[in-house]
């Protein structure tokens, strides 16, 4: 129904008062809100699970399928997150569109029959194709869960959410080889596949269970078309309703992600350094297998448990972020003061994660060129661990709040620009290793990743002054 010229136009918000309108999810009960989360925080740990877990096996699969390719070997590995890097462009405007849920259920279950797919695979082409498809789809929760925090959580309680929700993106690679060596040495690479899609298969259902719409546009539109046909009034009108055409609509969002990613030049310079660490991160996760397997002499199954200390480092980082993330929104707004982005990146977060994170890749390089007992370049795996949690956890709130009606299509940048240097980095890294040496090659990484460290320092302190100078704002 169109209104009439002569209707009048009536605004369709939330019922008053706003805090007490159910059917806000800001105003859901912690358990609904949590319950919600906590599923997409299950499945944003199971996709990266996915991507890493062959990283033990690929010598196998390689053999499986008669290759000798070196490209192959890092490729099986980083194509995977090159579908992280694909998928945020189209899958993060459509939730802004349709609403989020709706691409979480399709996404899941594409994830899973891809997931699938790659354990019948009979050759390297349909192997790689499905391992791309298969993150392109399961890269849903990870561009998304950034949105639905926000539709869920006023800003003094994100950062304990945005930190667990999180995490699953870092541990998930850390866990995934530690499975697949076992599973691998004990059944082969094909059964890991399997036992995972079972998984993934269980997660897929219990999503479809729990997970509610939350994107106010698409809800407060359901209540504009309710009270339409109650009503028989064509006057009914979401407040966030746009002006412009579904077609117009689809178009000016399907950009979105990729004007904010090149127009922004905050977005373009935190998710540069998001993407670099997250890179370098894979790189390491692509390699941790021939390191340990040529220096130290581990076995398959051995090798996978090299991911521990890093998820451990991981898990530590977490629980700092936990605790300081909320820390300073709380105490200004207790004291009246107006919260910014800002203070998500107070120095207490961004100070230690910047040093951190290179401090642990010149202690993991040069123990093992120096074929120092493992437990040494283990533990500098796990202080980068912790650097880089700070970092991702620090950077994915500041977007959220500094763009906040958009935060899907700012975190679906940063997916996009990561991803691919989570997958296009990991392709040097033998002959980077080979040409530098353990302790050269992690030095170079760590020196690139030193000099980006001011970056969220910078933001945290003066990024008010920097958002707000001309050229700088955001036009979506």
């Amino acid at each position: 129904m169109t209104p009439s010229p002569t209707s009048p136009v009536l605004i369709v918000w939330w019922d008053e008062p706003e805090t007490e309108d159910a059917q806000n999810p800001r105003n859901w009960s912690p358990t609904v809100k949590w319950a919600n989360i906590l599923t997409l925080s299950v499945i944003s740990f199971l996709v990266p699970l996915v991507s890493s877990m062959i990283a033990p096996a690929v010598q196998l699969i390689m053999d499986d399928y008669h290759t000798a390719s070196t490209t192959f070997a890092t490729f099986s590995v980083s194509i995977f997150v090159l579908g992280f890097a694909s998928g945020p462009l189209l899958l993060a405007p459509l939730s802004e569109l349709y609403g989020r849920v709706v691409i979480y259920n399709v996404t899941n279950v594409l994830f899973l029959v891809f997931t699938m797919l790659c354990a019948v695979s009979q050759n390297e082409s349909m192997f790689l194709t499905f391992r791309f498809l298969s993150g392109f789809a399961g890269v849903a929760t990870i561009t998304i869960g950034s949105g639905t925090i926000a539709d869920l959580m006023p800003r003094e309680e994100r950062g304990k959410a945005v930190s667990i929700w999180s995490t699953g993106t870092i541990l998930g690679p850390m866990v995934g080889p530690i499975m697949g060596g076992y599973v691998t040495e004990l059944a082969g690479w094909r059964w890991m596949f399997w036992v995972i899609s079972i998984v993934i298969g269980v997660v897929t259902i219990v999503a479809f269970c729990i997970l509610r719409e939350t994107y106010p546009a698409v809800l407060l539109e359901r209540k504009a078309a309710r009270l339409r046909r109650k009503t028989g009034n064509a006057g009914y009108r979401s407040k966030l309703a746009s002006d412009a055409t579904p077609r117009e609509l689809f178009q000016r969002s399907i950009i979105r992600p990729s004007k904010m990613l090149v127009c922004c030049p905050v977005v373009t310079i935190l998710c540069t350094y998001v993407a670099i660490l997250y890179g370098t991160l894979y790189l390491l996760f692509a390699t941790y297998s021939f390191v340990f397997k040529q220096v130290y002499g581990f076995s398959t199954s051995a090798a996978g448990l090299v991911f521990i200390a890093g998820g451990a480092g991981t898990l530590l980082g977490l629980l700092y972020a936990a605790q300081f993330s909320d820390r300073s929104v709380r105490k200004h707004t207790a004291a009246g003061r107006p919260v910014t982005p800002e203070d998500r990146l107070p120095l207490l977060m961004t100070l230690p994660g910047a040093l951190t994170f290179p401090i642990g890749l010149f202690l993991y390089g040069w123990s093992v060129e120096q074929h120092v007992h493992w437990i040494v370049p283990q533990i500098g795996t796990a202080i980068t661990g912790f650097g880089s949690i700070l970092i991702f956890i620090g950077i994915q709130t500041y977007l959220i709040d500094a763009f906040e009606e958009y935060a899907a299509s700012a975190v679906g940048a940063n997916a996009v620009l990561r991803g691919t240097a989570g997958a296009l980095l990991p392709l040097s890294g033998l002959s980077l290793y080979d040409t530098l040496g353990w302790g050269w090659g992690n030095s170079l990484l760590a020196f690139i990743v030193l000099a980006f460290a001011p970056v969220p320092l910078v933001f945290g302190l003066y990024g008010a002054k920097i958002r707000s100078v001309k050229g700088f704002e955001v036009k979506v």
